[in-house]
Protein backbone atom coordinates (compact mmCIF):
# COMPACT_ATOMS: atom_id res chain seq x y z
CA UNK A 1 0.00 0.00 0.00
CA UNK A 2 2.71 2.38 0.94
CA UNK A 3 4.83 1.53 -2.13
CA UNK A 4 1.50 2.45 -4.19
CA UNK A 5 0.89 5.91 -2.54
CA UNK A 6 4.29 6.19 -3.04
CA UNK A 7 4.04 5.18 -6.88
CA UNK A 8 0.76 7.66 -7.47
CA UNK A 9 2.13 10.72 -5.55
CA UNK A 10 5.37 10.31 -8.10
CA UNK A 11 2.95 10.14 -10.67
CA UNK A 12 0.90 12.95 -9.47
CA UNK A 13 4.37 14.92 -8.91
CA UNK A 14 5.46 14.64 -12.73
CA UNK A 15 1.62 15.10 -14.15
CA UNK A 16 1.92 18.27 -12.07
CA UNK A 17 5.34 19.59 -13.23
CA UNK A 18 4.87 18.90 -16.78
CA UNK A 19 1.38 21.16 -16.46
CA UNK A 20 3.13 24.13 -15.17
CA UNK A 21 5.87 23.71 -17.63
CA UNK A 22 3.58 24.03 -20.33
CA UNK A 23 1.71 26.85 -18.64
CA UNK A 24 5.03 28.54 -18.21
CA UNK A 25 5.89 27.82 -21.89
CA UNK A 26 2.40 29.38 -22.78
CA UNK A 27 2.76 32.29 -20.82
CA UNK A 28 6.37 33.63 -22.62
CA UNK A 29 4.46 33.33 -26.18
CA UNK A 30 1.98 35.21 -25.15
CA UNK A 31 4.24 37.28 -23.48
CA UNK A 32 6.36 37.26 -26.61
CA UNK A 33 3.81 37.75 -28.75
CA UNK A 34 2.82 41.12 -26.70
CA UNK A 35 6.10 42.04 -26.75
CA UNK A 36 6.60 42.00 -30.42
CA UNK A 37 2.93 43.52 -31.01
CA UNK A 38 3.99 46.22 -29.40
CA UNK A 39 7.65 46.71 -31.06
CA UNK A 40 5.44 46.67 -34.42
CA UNK A 41 2.72 49.61 -33.31
CA UNK A 42 5.91 51.71 -31.68
CA UNK A 43 8.54 51.05 -34.62
CA UNK A 44 5.72 52.06 -37.15
CA UNK A 45 5.40 55.74 -35.20
CA UNK A 46 9.46 56.52 -35.70
CA UNK A 47 11.05 58.21 -38.12
CA UNK A 48 13.74 56.77 -40.36
CA UNK A 49 13.92 58.85 -43.24
CA UNK A 50 17.50 60.09 -42.46
CA UNK A 51 18.30 56.68 -43.41
CA UNK A 52 15.56 55.92 -46.35
CA UNK A 53 13.06 57.70 -47.55
CA UNK A 54 10.55 55.17 -47.60
CA UNK A 55 12.24 52.76 -44.40
CA UNK A 56 9.97 51.19 -42.18
CA UNK A 57 11.62 49.34 -39.53
CA UNK A 58 11.03 46.49 -36.74
CA UNK A 59 13.26 44.92 -34.13
CA UNK A 60 12.44 42.49 -31.64
CA UNK A 61 15.43 41.27 -29.44
CA UNK A 62 16.82 37.85 -30.66
CA UNK A 63 15.47 37.85 -33.95
CA UNK A 64 15.01 34.60 -35.87
CA UNK A 65 16.82 36.48 -38.72
CA UNK A 66 17.06 39.90 -40.24
CA UNK A 67 14.85 40.48 -43.37
CA UNK A 68 14.72 43.73 -46.04
CA UNK A 69 11.67 43.84 -48.14
CA UNK A 70 11.48 45.97 -50.95
CA UNK A 71 7.97 45.95 -53.06
CA UNK A 72 6.53 49.43 -54.21
CA UNK A 73 2.92 48.33 -52.88
CA UNK A 74 2.56 49.19 -49.32
CA UNK A 75 -0.14 46.86 -48.73
CA UNK A 76 2.51 43.68 -49.49
CA UNK A 77 5.15 45.20 -47.14
CA UNK A 78 2.77 45.54 -44.44
CA UNK A 79 2.15 42.23 -44.43
CA UNK A 80 5.46 41.20 -44.53
CA UNK A 81 6.25 43.65 -41.20
CA UNK A 82 2.89 42.22 -39.30
CA UNK A 83 3.27 38.26 -40.20
CA UNK A 84 7.22 38.13 -40.14
CA UNK A 85 7.52 40.62 -36.79
CA UNK A 86 5.12 38.81 -34.73
CA UNK A 87 6.74 35.45 -35.27
CA UNK A 88 10.04 36.69 -34.27
CA UNK A 89 11.94 38.49 -37.53
CA UNK A 90 13.54 42.15 -37.54
CA UNK A 91 11.94 43.64 -40.67
CA UNK A 92 13.14 46.84 -42.70
CA UNK A 93 10.58 47.79 -45.79
CA UNK A 94 11.54 50.02 -48.52
CA UNK A 95 9.49 50.97 -51.63
CA UNK A 96 12.53 51.09 -53.77
CA UNK A 97 15.57 49.01 -54.92
CA UNK A 98 17.88 52.07 -54.82
CA UNK A 99 16.89 52.30 -50.86
CA UNK A 100 17.10 49.08 -50.46
CA UNK A 101 20.93 49.04 -51.88
CA UNK A 102 21.83 51.71 -49.83
CA UNK A 103 20.76 49.91 -46.40
CA UNK A 104 22.98 46.47 -47.58
CA UNK A 105 25.49 48.67 -47.56
CA UNK A 106 25.67 50.31 -43.71
CA UNK A 107 23.19 47.04 -42.40
CA UNK A 108 23.45 43.17 -42.05
CA UNK A 109 20.35 41.42 -43.36
CA UNK A 110 20.04 37.66 -43.65
CA UNK A 111 17.89 37.90 -46.35
CA UNK A 112 16.37 40.16 -49.16
CA UNK A 113 12.50 40.05 -50.35
CA UNK A 114 12.64 41.84 -53.73
CA UNK A 115 9.09 41.90 -55.78
CA UNK A 116 9.96 41.55 -59.31
CA UNK A 117 8.21 44.22 -61.33
CA UNK A 118 9.21 47.85 -59.72
CA UNK A 119 9.58 50.92 -61.44
CA UNK A 120 12.84 52.94 -61.75
CA UNK A 121 15.06 49.57 -60.98
CA UNK A 122 13.41 46.26 -61.44
CA UNK A 123 13.85 43.02 -58.89
CA UNK A 124 16.31 41.20 -61.48
CA UNK A 125 18.54 44.63 -61.03
CA UNK A 126 18.61 44.22 -57.34
CA UNK A 127 19.45 40.28 -57.39
CA UNK A 128 22.49 41.33 -59.30
CA UNK A 129 23.22 44.44 -57.30
CA UNK A 130 22.89 42.43 -53.93
CA UNK A 131 24.63 39.44 -55.05
CA UNK A 132 27.66 41.85 -56.31
CA UNK A 133 27.51 43.71 -53.19
CA UNK A 134 26.68 41.42 -50.17
CA UNK A 135 27.18 38.27 -51.82
CA UNK A 136 26.56 36.96 -48.09
CA UNK A 137 22.91 37.99 -48.07
CA UNK A 138 20.24 35.28 -49.44
CA UNK A 139 18.29 37.03 -52.08
CA UNK A 140 14.01 35.63 -52.74
CA UNK A 141 12.20 36.91 -55.37
CA UNK A 142 8.57 38.88 -54.81
CA UNK A 143 6.65 37.50 -57.51
CA UNK A 144 3.00 37.10 -59.13
CA UNK A 145 2.09 33.95 -61.28
CA UNK A 146 2.41 35.60 -64.81
CA UNK A 147 6.34 36.07 -63.83
CA UNK A 148 7.47 32.91 -62.44
CA UNK A 149 9.52 32.25 -65.33
CA UNK A 150 11.94 35.57 -65.16
CA UNK A 151 11.94 34.45 -61.07
CA UNK A 152 13.38 31.54 -62.02
CA UNK A 153 16.06 32.90 -64.07
CA UNK A 154 17.12 35.16 -61.23
CA UNK A 155 18.39 32.02 -59.99
CA UNK A 156 20.82 32.35 -62.59
CA UNK A 157 22.39 35.61 -60.83
CA UNK A 158 22.06 34.33 -57.61
CA UNK A 159 18.68 34.37 -56.28
CA UNK A 160 17.93 31.56 -53.30
CA UNK A 161 14.20 31.07 -54.14
CA UNK A 162 11.14 32.71 -54.77
CA UNK A 163 7.46 33.31 -53.42
CA UNK A 164 4.24 33.96 -55.36
CA UNK A 165 1.98 36.63 -54.34
CA UNK A 166 -0.56 36.25 -52.82
CA UNK A 167 0.44 34.21 -49.78
CA UNK A 168 -1.34 33.52 -46.56
CA UNK A 169 0.38 34.15 -43.28
CA UNK A 170 0.95 30.25 -43.10
CA UNK A 171 2.43 30.23 -46.30
CA UNK A 172 4.87 32.90 -45.53
CA UNK A 173 5.73 31.65 -42.04
CA UNK A 174 6.41 28.16 -43.85
CA UNK A 175 8.44 29.78 -46.99
CA UNK A 176 10.72 31.71 -44.62
CA UNK A 177 11.89 28.98 -42.42
CA UNK A 178 12.23 26.70 -45.25
CA UNK A 179 15.09 29.03 -46.69
CA UNK A 180 16.60 30.05 -43.27
CA UNK A 181 17.21 26.43 -43.11
CA UNK A 182 18.36 26.40 -46.43
CA UNK A 183 20.42 29.21 -45.62
CA UNK A 184 22.46 27.81 -42.25
CA UNK A 185 22.66 24.64 -43.73
CA UNK A 186 24.40 26.37 -47.16
CA UNK A 187 26.69 28.43 -44.88
CA UNK A 188 27.56 25.58 -43.27
CA UNK A 189 28.62 23.89 -45.84
CA UNK A 190 30.61 26.56 -47.84
CA UNK A 191 32.39 27.67 -44.71
CA UNK A 192 35.14 25.79 -42.44
CA UNK A 193 34.20 25.27 -38.68
CA UNK A 194 37.29 28.50 -38.32
CA UNK A 195 35.55 30.88 -39.51
CA UNK A 196 31.93 32.02 -39.31
CA UNK A 197 29.93 35.07 -40.37
CA UNK A 198 28.78 36.84 -37.66
CA UNK A 199 25.39 39.44 -37.25
CA UNK A 200 26.34 42.65 -36.26
CA UNK A 201 24.72 42.57 -32.79
CA UNK A 202 26.86 39.47 -32.08
CA UNK A 203 30.04 39.97 -29.84
CA UNK A 204 30.64 36.91 -27.94
CA UNK A 205 33.89 34.97 -27.35
CA UNK A 206 33.93 32.34 -29.98
CA UNK A 207 35.83 29.26 -29.44
CA UNK A 208 39.12 28.20 -29.52
CA UNK A 209 40.20 28.07 -33.59
CA UNK A 210 37.11 29.61 -34.26
CA UNK A 211 37.32 33.02 -35.90
CA UNK A 212 34.76 35.44 -36.81
CA UNK A 213 34.10 38.16 -39.43
CA UNK A 214 30.74 40.58 -39.02
CA UNK A 215 28.76 40.42 -42.05
CA UNK A 216 29.11 43.95 -44.16
CA UNK A 217 32.59 44.54 -42.65
CA UNK A 218 35.98 44.66 -45.12
CA UNK A 219 39.06 43.06 -44.02
CA UNK A 220 42.16 44.19 -45.97
CA UNK A 221 45.40 41.99 -46.56
CA UNK A 222 47.60 42.93 -43.43
CA UNK A 223 44.03 41.74 -40.99
CA UNK A 224 42.75 45.27 -40.01
CA UNK A 225 38.91 45.84 -40.52
CA UNK A 226 36.78 48.48 -42.13
CA UNK A 227 33.32 49.55 -41.78
CA UNK A 228 31.95 51.98 -43.93
CA UNK A 229 29.66 54.85 -42.72
CA UNK A 230 27.20 57.12 -45.38
CA UNK A 231 29.25 59.91 -44.87
CA UNK A 232 32.26 58.44 -46.23
CA UNK A 233 33.61 57.76 -43.10
CA UNK A 234 35.34 54.53 -41.95
CA UNK A 235 35.66 52.62 -38.38
CA UNK A 236 38.94 50.95 -38.45
CA UNK A 237 40.67 48.55 -35.95
CA UNK A 238 42.14 44.70 -35.60
CA UNK A 239 40.47 42.15 -37.38
CA UNK A 240 39.61 38.66 -34.92
CA UNK A 241 42.59 36.73 -37.11
CA UNK A 242 44.84 39.30 -35.51
CA UNK A 243 43.65 39.13 -31.89
CA UNK A 244 43.23 35.55 -31.51
CA UNK A 245 47.04 34.79 -32.74
CA UNK A 246 48.63 37.79 -30.63
CA UNK A 247 46.24 37.15 -27.67
CA UNK A 248 46.16 39.40 -24.73
CA UNK A 249 47.35 43.14 -25.81
CA UNK A 250 48.81 45.31 -23.15
CA UNK A 251 48.66 48.41 -25.11
CA UNK A 252 47.63 50.28 -28.42
CA UNK A 253 49.10 53.22 -29.45
CA UNK A 254 46.72 55.49 -30.97
CA UNK A 255 47.52 57.54 -34.63
CA UNK A 256 47.37 61.48 -34.27
CA UNK A 257 43.92 63.07 -34.59
CA UNK A 258 44.54 64.98 -37.66
CA UNK A 259 47.39 63.03 -39.46
CA UNK A 260 46.79 62.19 -42.93
CA UNK A 261 47.56 58.12 -43.75
CA UNK A 262 47.86 56.75 -47.90
CA UNK A 263 46.46 53.14 -47.60
CA UNK A 264 48.97 50.72 -46.90
CA UNK A 265 50.76 53.25 -44.56
CA UNK A 266 51.37 52.43 -40.58
CA UNK A 267 48.24 53.60 -38.72
CA UNK A 268 48.33 52.26 -35.19
CA UNK A 269 50.41 49.60 -33.16
CA UNK A 270 48.98 47.24 -30.33
CA UNK A 271 52.06 46.06 -27.45
CA UNK A 272 52.29 42.97 -26.06
CA UNK A 273 55.16 42.93 -23.00
CA UNK A 274 57.68 44.38 -24.52
CA UNK A 275 56.95 43.31 -28.58
CA UNK A 276 54.62 45.04 -30.96
CA UNK A 277 52.73 44.43 -34.35
CA UNK A 278 52.52 47.45 -36.80
CA UNK A 279 48.87 47.43 -38.51
CA UNK A 280 48.11 49.57 -41.86
CA UNK A 281 45.70 51.57 -43.10
CA UNK A 282 43.36 49.83 -45.11
CA UNK A 283 41.88 53.40 -46.80
CA UNK A 284 43.39 57.12 -47.12
CA UNK A 285 42.63 59.65 -45.91
CA UNK A 286 42.51 62.10 -42.38
CA UNK A 287 42.02 60.50 -39.31
CA UNK A 288 38.99 62.47 -37.40
CA UNK A 289 38.53 60.22 -34.29
CA UNK A 290 40.70 57.87 -31.68
CA UNK A 291 39.21 55.44 -29.54
CA UNK A 292 39.81 56.62 -26.40
CA UNK A 293 37.36 54.55 -24.05
CA UNK A 294 39.14 51.17 -25.74
CA UNK A 295 42.79 52.56 -24.51
CA UNK A 296 41.10 52.25 -21.19
CA UNK A 297 39.49 49.25 -21.27
CA UNK A 298 41.55 47.14 -22.97
CA UNK A 299 39.65 43.27 -21.66
CA UNK A 300 36.90 44.62 -24.55
CA UNK A 301 39.45 43.29 -27.13
CA UNK A 302 38.74 39.71 -25.43
CA UNK A 303 35.21 39.62 -25.95
CA UNK A 304 35.17 40.88 -29.72
CA UNK A 305 37.81 43.06 -31.53
CA UNK A 306 34.92 44.51 -33.82
CA UNK A 307 31.82 46.54 -33.25
CA UNK A 308 32.58 49.41 -30.81
CA UNK A 309 36.06 48.35 -30.22
CA UNK A 310 37.28 50.42 -33.05
CA UNK A 311 40.37 52.18 -32.81
CA UNK A 312 40.29 55.12 -35.10
CA UNK A 313 38.08 56.35 -37.50
CA UNK A 314 39.39 58.18 -41.05
CA UNK A 315 37.65 60.21 -43.35
CA UNK A 316 37.98 58.67 -46.55
CA UNK A 317 39.55 60.75 -49.62
CA UNK A 318 39.67 57.61 -52.25
CA UNK A 319 37.41 54.85 -51.55
CA UNK A 320 36.03 54.66 -55.00
CA UNK A 321 39.70 53.35 -55.85
CA UNK A 322 40.75 51.54 -52.08
CA UNK A 323 37.01 49.81 -51.40
CA UNK A 324 37.23 47.04 -53.83
CA UNK A 325 40.77 45.91 -53.10
CA UNK A 326 39.20 44.45 -49.80
CA UNK A 327 37.30 41.47 -49.00
CA UNK A 328 34.03 41.27 -47.58
CA UNK A 329 31.65 38.46 -47.08
CA UNK A 330 32.42 34.74 -48.44
CA UNK A 331 35.97 36.24 -49.88
CA UNK A 332 36.61 37.59 -46.49
CA UNK A 333 35.93 33.90 -45.00
CA UNK A 334 37.85 32.57 -47.75
CA UNK A 335 40.72 35.29 -46.79
CA UNK A 336 40.95 34.00 -43.54
CA UNK A 337 40.77 30.01 -44.39
CA UNK A 338 43.45 30.63 -46.33
CA UNK A 339 46.04 32.84 -43.55
CA UNK A 340 45.29 29.96 -41.31
CA UNK A 341 46.58 27.25 -43.23
CA UNK A 342 49.30 29.29 -44.37
CA UNK A 343 49.72 30.16 -40.45
CA UNK A 344 49.73 26.38 -39.47
CA UNK A 345 52.36 26.17 -42.25
CA UNK A 346 55.02 28.74 -41.27
CA UNK A 347 54.62 27.64 -37.64
CA UNK A 348 55.89 24.23 -38.31
CA UNK A 349 58.31 25.55 -40.25
CA UNK A 350 59.90 27.96 -37.92
CA UNK A 351 59.36 25.76 -35.07
CA UNK A 352 61.19 22.92 -36.38
CA UNK A 353 61.32 19.71 -33.59
CA UNK A 354 58.81 21.26 -31.91
CA UNK A 355 54.89 19.25 -31.46
CA UNK A 356 53.06 20.39 -34.32
CA UNK A 357 49.88 22.14 -34.09
CA UNK A 358 46.49 20.88 -33.75
CA UNK A 359 43.70 21.11 -35.60
CA UNK A 360 42.14 24.09 -33.34
CA UNK A 361 44.42 26.96 -33.10
CA UNK A 362 45.12 28.65 -29.53
CA UNK A 363 44.40 31.73 -28.47
CA UNK A 364 48.00 33.51 -28.38
CA UNK A 365 49.85 31.76 -30.39
CA UNK A 366 52.27 34.37 -30.91
CA UNK A 367 53.11 34.65 -26.92
CA UNK A 368 55.26 31.29 -27.47
CA UNK A 369 57.11 32.35 -30.42
CA UNK A 370 60.91 33.61 -29.38
CA UNK A 371 61.21 37.82 -31.04
CA UNK A 372 62.62 36.18 -33.78
CA UNK A 373 60.32 34.06 -35.19
CA UNK A 374 57.36 36.80 -33.64
CA UNK A 375 58.94 39.10 -36.10
CA UNK A 376 58.94 36.61 -38.78
CA UNK A 377 55.39 35.95 -38.35
CA UNK A 378 54.40 39.47 -38.12
CA UNK A 379 56.29 40.61 -41.35
CA UNK A 380 54.38 37.95 -43.30
CA UNK A 381 51.00 38.21 -42.13
CA UNK A 382 50.29 41.85 -40.77
CA UNK A 383 52.28 43.79 -43.38
CA UNK A 384 50.33 44.65 -46.69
Amino acid sequence: MVILLLFVSVVLFVIADLAVREVTRKMREKSSRREREEALATSLKLDFTREARTLKRVEVNDPSARILCVDDEEVILGSFRKILVLDGYSVDTVETGQEALGLIQTHHYDFVFTDLKMPSMDGVEVVKSVKHMRPDIDVVIITGYASVETAVECMKFGAMDYIQKPFTADELLAFVKKALIKRRDRIQKQLKPAVHITHSSEAERGRTGEFSIPGGVLISQGHCWASLAQDGSVKVGLDDFAKKLIGPIDAVEFPNVGMTVKAGQPLFRVRQNHRSVQFHSPVGGRVVKINAALGSDLDALEMTPYHKNWVCVIEGDNLDVEVPALKIGRSAVAFFQGDIERFRAAIKEIVKGGPLLDDALSIGELQHLDDAQWEKIVKEFFRP
